[in-house]
């Protein structure tokens, strides 16, 4: 298979045509099609069922469309680097972060080397947001500078710099029965309907065990993001409990952050790709997440990465 090949796979599996596909791309619909053909005979399986000038992804190409995506983030990069190279331009930052981190502390953090004026800011940064999973996925196949992931993250190819610590809070319409109280404890969440994330090997474990130890927590809602859960209670649906870094770092009129009278600790680590030399900008970066934390998360604690498995 060649790029040519795969550029065509993504590009139809994006925009549901080879018309369309061939449009985004510069090239006529035989040669997408073309393209897309000698791909499927080269696999032995067919990636899409056609229909006049539709198409419908196969279960197999959406297996294999997350694999090529990343992998032609990755040439993109190259291709990229080695202009920026030729114009001798600063090397660009690649920074990829979970959806909570991405939307807060990385701008956060951003935002403070830009303004430093004795050091020369890149040209192009390169900040996506991804699960957890695919974070470590990007830094072991070293297709980025640095990453910002919920813990735990134990994978031998990484480095851990260190470790974040900030409660987790409750956040509740301004006008619902809890938003009066200072904090809010295990006998004031009983018989709430819950909003909490779906992950059960990351914060949902520890609600869970915090909250629920009197009594079944009613999880009335779970979702893979804390904004999805911070909206489903703007719109009356419940209680949100969340990780910090959205509450406070994406405040929303109407809503009330609130802290917890029991302890659920959200961890996130700064990873780099393992013996990776770090310098320059990058370690600028990791020193500006640190700050960009302190300064949103209420409650910020830096621990050492050798704390890892005792936390977790």
């Amino acid at each position: 298979m060649d790029l040519n090949q795969l550029e065509a796979f993504a590009a139809v599996m994006t925009l549901g045509s080879v018309t369309g596909a061939g449009r985004s791309l510069g090239r006529s619909q035989p040669a997408v099609s073309k393209a897309v053909g000698d791909l499927e005979a080269e696999l032995g399986y067919a990636l899409f069922d056609r229909n006049g000038p539709r198409v419908t992804p196969t279960a197999k190409a959406f297996l294999l469309y997350e694999e090529v995506e990343r992998s032609l983030v990755g040439l993109r990069s190259i291709r990229e680097r080695a202009q920026e190279i030729a114009r001798e331009e600063v090397h660009p930052l690649h920074l990829v972060a979970t959806p909570a981190l991405a939307s807060t502390i990385a701008p956060a953090a951003l935002q403070l080397l830009a303004s430093d004026k004795g050091r020369a800011f890149p040209e192009h940064v390169h900040l996506r947001s991804a699960s957890a999973e695919q974070v470590v996925h990007a830094v072991l196949h070293r297709t980025v500078s640095l990453g910002l992931t919920s813990l735990p993250v134990a994978h031998r190819g990484l480095d851990l710099h260190w470790i974040g610590e900030a409660p987790c809070v409750a956040v509740v319409r301004a006008d619902h029965p809890l938003a009066g109280r200072d904090k809010l404890t295990r006998a004031a969440l009983r018989g709430q309907r819950v909003i909490t994330m779906s992950n059960r090997y990351r914060l949902r474990q520890r609600v869970e065990s915090a909250l629920g130890e009197d009594s079944q927590l009613d999880v009335a809602i779970d979702t893979n993001t804390s904004f999805n859960a911070i909206m489903a209670a703007r719109a009356g649906l419940g209680v949100a409990l969340v990780e910090p870094a959205t509450a406070y770092g994406m405040p929303i009129e109407g809503m009330v952050v609130k802290r917890l009278a029991v302890d659920i600790p959200f961890y996130f680590g700064v990873v780099t790709p393992y013996g990776k030399p770090v310098e320059g900008m990058t370690q600028s970066l990791i020193d500006a997440v640190e700050q960009a934390a302190r300064h949103t998360l209420q409650g910020f604690v830096k621990r050492d990465a050798s704390l890892h498995d005792e936390l977790l």
